[in-house]
């Protein structure tokens, strides 16, 4: 008997959905196939009813959160809805700012990024981590530390204005262990942006952005588009006034998923972030099924990921056709899984007023060629290979119009269909430049990947020395393993993280090497505010760039009390002037660690067991503690007599340079232990550790928390 009982779809979706993903179509074989036999899935076959049941589930679901669309309706916001290649800027980096010159090179690093990747819609200019935590300045406060403090940072933001590009600002929650403000962070922010005119707020390892920083904003002057790092674990009802969102980890499968967001509100342009990824095309293939962006992001937090040569012009050519078509990728009648006609092509339908898109995407190794789409088809209607940048000529089968392109294995294909009597303006242009692009085959194009390679920065040598300079102790000449590895936070122990030193051919996390120290000299203690204030007397030294230079001091002079104190608030190139001046240099990081641990490998300069009588005592506070005395503990003494090496301030060693990247190795750590969030730059009191801080210029690269101590050649 016939069932009487009827359904629109008996795909059901729980309204507790959760996670940035949708379930795919299909039915997934029972054990044992459920890996080795996901081919079987009939996603295509299952489609029609799974959207039906995605549609149904929508409708409700957008009531329960009470999603409001008004800011998505809003003129001065809607850029958000084009905002499709977004890249996160490391203010340290090179092609930003020039040092030398004392200017934001704003158009020097866009010549650059275009040249490569292609036009981006948005930039996240990142200035807080991961040297946040090297003293007690909030992220708040390392905006007023950038060269021009907020106006230099006004005037850069102009700059991107200009280019046509618009401009995010970073805001992190973790941040509650340093000095702490008066007003809320989301007022605080909230004058940041108004100050500098920036367009967006980016919430780092926020879940979900805020409404409190929207309503700050608004009362500060005006919105900003609100995107958080990450909506896996927010409610979805934050979709309403979080614009765009950042995604990651999306799944690598036969069958690709709808972002969820983008599902319920197509206006919310999502951007997908694997900063890690040496391969893309996972990503990006996600990017053009689903309309959504991508985080075009290269130096990550110090560490260089460029993309390889085939992935730039995949994300240049899948950029190209979203911001052309920009409009119908957010159109609220988007499909997903458009039925396509071959195994392995995955399809989504972006329809508008006469004129419909389709993009698609081969999740096969291998090129599939012939039919693609049956597509109901009208007489007059005109299609193009959007591409490849060709006219299509379907085969018309009764009402459907059967569209046939070949596809490259993993790669891409979009088809256009124009109504009769339709026009659209600039298509002829952009056709020509895709199919000119086209040209030259993805698979043609080298997806090889290196890492960034570095180059120690030349230390000059010193007069040598027979008699021991004033304050001075012997290190004689020897043998031991120099064997130390990076603390940064993120990287894993991925090639290109942390230094690479001259007898590597690539950085890398963790190093080793049995060396051969000459004889040298090496000062018993570090440098004091009261030898640096004789330094400055003697010579007349003056920084060209003396924004936060000497930050501590009062009228000219250290604070009573602070002349035995080790000198801070000093840049590598303010601390190579003095050494210079008094007839030394920096040491070498292998001369530092040789002085602090001699022949025996031990972990501290004292011995292999932590001592509290040989260092200051660490500071939980959110204020940082004035330094101690550099003799105030003798019991840190190392086996060679040198004294105050751990725990008291940081000190400069090396610098190593690569393309994009300066960077200082720190050794020795601080007295300085910010608490509440595993993100601040860690510390690193082991004689096998060292810190790796990024320099951009003498006024961010200034810290309470750095000093330094010279050697002199024997």
């Amino acid at each position: 008997m016939t069932n009487p009982i009827r359904t629109t779809s008996d795909v059901k979706f729980s309204h507790a959905l959760t996670g940035p993903y949708l379930p795919t179509p299909g039915k997934v074989p029972g054990w044992p196939f459920q890996e080795m036999g996901r081919w079987k899935i009939d996603a295509d076959g299952a489609a029609d009813e799974w959207v039906q049941g995605l549609i149904e589930w929508r409708r409700e679901h957008l009531i329960r959160i009470g999603f409001d669309d008004e800011l998505y309706r809003r003129p001065e916001l809607k850029w958000s809805q084009a905002n499709f290649i977004h890249h996160l800027l490391m203010i340290e980096d090179r092609y930003f700012y020039d040092p030398d010159t004392g200017r934001y090179t704003v158009d020097r690093y866009l010549d650059d990024l275009e040249a490569r990747l292609g036009t981006v819609d948005s930039v996240l200019l990142w200035y807080i981590y991961p040297n946040i935590g090297i003293d007690d300045r909030s992220q708040f406060d390392l905006v007023d530390a950038l060269p021009g403090g907020i106006e230099g940072l006004k005037q850069a933001v102009a700059d991107f204005h200009r280019r046509g590009i618009k401009v995010f600002l970073p805001t992190m929650p973790w941040d509650n262990g340093t000095q702490p403000g008066e007003a809320p962070d989301w007022e605080r922010m909230a004058a940041i942006v108004a100050a500098t005119g920036a367009d967006g707020i980016n919430g780092d390892t926020y879940s979900g952005v805020p409404l409190a920083f929207h309503k700050a904003c608004e009362a500060a002057g005006g919105a900003v588009v609100l995107q958080p790092e990450t909506t896996a674990q927010a409610g979805d009802h934050i979709l309403s006034w979080n614009l765009q969102s950042w995604t990651k980890r999306v799944p690598d499968e036969s069958i690709p998923t709808v972002l969820k967001l983008k599902w319920l509100e197509p206006r919310h342009i999502i951007n997908i972030e694997n900063r890690w990824s040496r391969t893309r095309t996972n990503d990006l293939q996600h990017a053009f099924f689903n309309g959504v962006g991508y985080v075009a992001w290269e130096n990550v937090f110090g560490f260089v990921n460029r993309f390889t040569p085939r992935d730039a012009e995949t994300l240049r050519r899948v950029a190209m056709v979203q911001r052309f078509f920009a409009p119908l990728i957010v159109s609220p009648d988007w499909r997903p899984y458009e039925r396509t006609l071959q195994a392995g092509i995955f399809a989504s339908r972006f329809p508008g007023a006469g004129r419909t898109l389709w993009t698609l995407i081969n999740r096969a190794e291998y090129a599939i060629d012939g039919d693609q789409l049956a597509v109901s088809h009208k007489a007059g209607t005109r299609y193009f290979d959007v591409w490849n940048g060709a006219a299509l000529d379907p085969r018309i089968d009764g009402e459907c119009a059967i569209l046939t392109l070949d596809i490259a294995g993993r790669g891409f294909g979009a088809i256009l269909a124009v109504d009769d009597g339709a026009a659209i303006e600039g298509l002829n242009a952009f056709l020509a430049e895709m199919h000119a692009r086209a040209a030259t085959p993805l698979a043609s194009i080298s997806a090889s990947w290196s890492s960034a390679k570095q180059e120690l920065v030349p230390i000059a040598p010193t007069d040598r020395h027979a008699d021991a300079p004033d304050g001075m102790v012997a290190i004689p000449a020897g043998e031991f393993d120099f064997a130390v590895h990076g603390i940064e936070i993120e990287g894993y122990a991925a090639d290109g993280v942390d230094v690479q030193y001259p007898w590597e051919d690539s950085p890398r996390r963790h190093h080793r090497r049995r060396m051969a120290i000459d004889a040298f000299w090496i000062d018993r203690f570090p440098v004091t505010n009261a030898q640096f204030k004789t330094f400055l007397d003697a010579s007349g030294y003056a920084p060209a760039d003396d924004r936060n230079f000497l930050r501590h001091w009062q009228d000219g002079a250290p604070p009573a009390g602070w002349g035995n104190k080790p000198v801070t608030w000093v840049a590598i190139e303010d601390a190579r002037a003095y050494a210079d001046w008094a007839g030394k240099r920096l040491p070498r990081e292998w001369e530092w660690h040789y002085a602090a641990q001699g022949t025996d490998g031990r972990s501290y300069p004292w011995g292999n067991e932590w001592d509290e009588a040989a260092v200051p005592t660490p500071s939980l506070d959110r204020m940082m503690p004035a330094p101690a005395d550099v003799d105030a503990h003798p019991a840190g003494a190392s086996p060679f007599g040198v004294m105050d090496l751990v725990g008291n301030v940081w000190q400069w060693t090396d610098e190593y340079r690569d393309d994009r990247v300066r960077a200082g190795v720190l050794r020795g750590g601080s007295a300085y232990q910010p608490q509440t969030s595993h993100w601040y730059f860690p510390q690193a009191y082991r004689l096998d550790e060292h810190g790796k801080f990024l320099l951009m210029a003498p006024a961010k690269d200034r810290s309470a928390g750095i000093g330094f101590r010279c050697v002199a050649d024997r």
